[in-house]
């Protein structure tokens, strides 16, 4: 049985952020925080921003994608909304503060505005009201439906709560399959939700991954639903189409079937070009050898424990 373990190590770092296009994307950050403050200053004395950096940069899962471009989430937080705005409006003022800053226009999306930047990455900017004195969660301002409840921060305790080493990296796995794939697969986030809810540890990641395709497959045959553990609580998979869950669980069925195989493939170089099929060639080849079999049989059924929640 070939282990692929240490050709994942490899891969995982192949998805790490390169430090020099993380500091800059650290200084984007800090130069947007300060032409928001001052806009707001001037234009919109009675509303004083605050920051806090969220998305799956603050949870540790951030990948570069196959063109190499990556991304950051910084929430725009007010304490009160006293003007009684719409959030369209608070996120328009939120765009006019930030217009100009790079030569690509914002981007005023459903639920942030986006700042793209030529050096390959971009920065969302979601607009939230909150006063932590008295309200319980965050309202999110969202393009055509006012505001939302919602509390990323809530999501980032959670995750660092049942996080492990392991699950981050799986996490970061899987996020890469749906970047390799593509075609209307689920966001980021809803990958992270179902690594939490059916991770299960075993001491090489080649059979994590395969394992917890296996379960995620088996939940959503039963119930196609991917539920925020977290507020709002609501239902990451709402609104998919016929097309596109038939799309993503055709993906999933295939994805187990290479995986298995590769996990029973002799030769590691064979077994690599099946994760490559889902991973893409960013994940390493192999070594032309046959692997031993007795240990590595022992191991695929060792270390394993159940999900963090159900």
């Amino acid at each position: 049985m070939a282990n692929c373990h240490e050709l994942f190590s490899t891969f995982n770092d192949e998805l790490k952020i390169l430090s020099s296009k993380k500091d800059k994307m650290i200084t984007s950050k800090d130069n947007l925080r300060k032409v928001i403050r001052d806009h707001f200053s001037n234009y919109h004395p009675n509303y004083t921003p605050t920051f806090y950096i969220q998305g799956s940069y603050k949870l540790g899962t951030s990948i570069r994608n196959k063109e190499d471009h990556c991304d950051l989430d910084d929430g725009v937080y007010f304490k009160s909304n006293p003007d009684d705005v719409t959030g369209k409006t608070l996120q328009s003022w939120v765009y006019d503060a930030v217009a100009g800053v790079t030569a690509a226009t914002p981007i005023h999306k459903s639920k942030c505005i986006r700042v793209d930047y030529q050096a390959g990455y971009h920065i969302d900017l979601p607009v939230m009201v909150f006063d932590n004195s008295t309200d319980a969660h965050p309202m999110l301002a969202v393009k055509n439906e006012d505001f939302k409840t919602d509390d990323p921060k809530e999501f980032v305790d959670y995750y660092k709560k049942h996080k492990t080493d392991q699950m981050t990296r799986l996490v970061k796995y899987l996020k890469s399959w749906c970047d390799h794939k593509r075609e209307s697969m689920p966001s980021g986030l809803s990958m992270t939700v179902l690594a939490l809810e059916h991770y299960q540890s075993n001491e090489r990641d080649d059979i994590a991954l395969k394992f917890i395709l296996i379960e995620i497959e088996k939940a959503l045959q039963n119930e196609f639903k991917c539920k925020m553990p977290t507020t709002p609580e609501d239902d990451l998979f709402a609104g998919y189409s016929e097309s596109k869950r038939n799309n993503f669980m055709n993906n999933l069925g295939n994805f187990i079937s290479d995986a298995k195989a590769a996990i029973d493939e002799k030769y590691q170089l064979k077994a690599s070009k099946l994760w490559r099929k889902h991973l893409g060639d960013r994940f390493p080849l192999g070594e032309d050898k046959e692997e031993s079999t007795s240990e590595n049989a022992l191991r695929s059924v060792a270390g394993t424990s159940r999900p963090y929640y159900k």
